[in-house]
């Protein structure tokens, strides 16, 4: 009897990792009319097709069967903790070209990938380029979870689609930096991230077409549609808790 409840058990569990045919997808056009296509994954982890190309960002194994997906060829990373940083997806992923772009305390711990500091810009393609962008906390008590200068947040740049992924971040002032964000990715998962009013702050300082909360477990993040609907900009809620 314990082997059969053990069983039931370990096929619950699984049966809440996602294959990556079970993906939610929203698509956008570039200016030559390609598909930019946005598979939401779970918490922090995304999925971007583009021209046959895949990019994951912050793949864990937590959260789906990346044994199942096509190999990637680009993987980010945003950070060292566990749910944005696991080796065993990022092997899965690994084909002999795969290129990883990650901080420098990341790499520290896999030790492979081009290390991108804050500030940084890359060329993947002829049509892909990734910024780098500051990412961290600002709240008292709070600066020790994803300390200045550590983390990154990304822009990926796919023809004139620019998407921000934001990381682990509070509401910061280089927020207002950004500019022309098409699609962005924002965490509301206080106390690690943002609380609903910072992550409805960061959004107008900023003003993308479209937002995304992520990475926001427990967090009810509706009343960021509601009250973002006035601003223009469009708020779509997925499974990314």
């Amino acid at each position: 009897m314990k082997l059969k409840y053990l069983f039931i058990t370990i096929c619950i569990v699984f049966s809440h990792i996602l294959m990556a045919n079970d993906l939610e997808k929203d698509t956008f056009k570039t200016k030559s009319n390609k598909d930019v296509i946005i598979s939401f994954i779970k918490h922090g982890s995304l999925m971007i097709t583009y021209e046959g190309l895949q990019i994951q960002v912050d793949p864990v194994t937590m959260f789906a069967d990346y044994s199942t997906f096509p190999k990637a060829d680009f993987i980010l990373i945003t950070h060292e903790h566990g749910d944005h940083l696991d080796s065993v997806a990022i092997n899965q992923l690994t084909k002999n070209n795969t290129r990883i772009i990650i901080n420098q305390s990341s790499r520290d711990i896999i030790s492979k990938g081009d290390v991108m500091k804050n500030g940084d810009s890359l060329h993947l393609t002829e049509n892909i380029k990734i910024e780098a962008v500051p990412a961290y906390n600002t709240t008292e008590g709070r600066e020790k979870f994803h300390p200045r200068h550590r983390d990154n947040g990304y822009i990926v740049n796919i023809e004139d689609v620019r998407i921000y992924i934001a990381g682990d971040t509070e509401d910061i002032p280089e927020l207002k930096e950004l500019k022309d964000i098409d699609i962005a990715f924002l965490p509301v998962n206080q106390p690690y991230t943002m609380t609903v009013d910072q992550a409805i702050n960061a959004a107008n300082m900023f003003s993308p077409k479209i937002l995304y909360p992520y990475h926001f477990g427990d967090t009810d993040v509706k009343p960021i549609k509601s009250r973002l609907e006035d601003y223009g900009i469009e708020v779509r809620l997925r499974k990314m808790e």
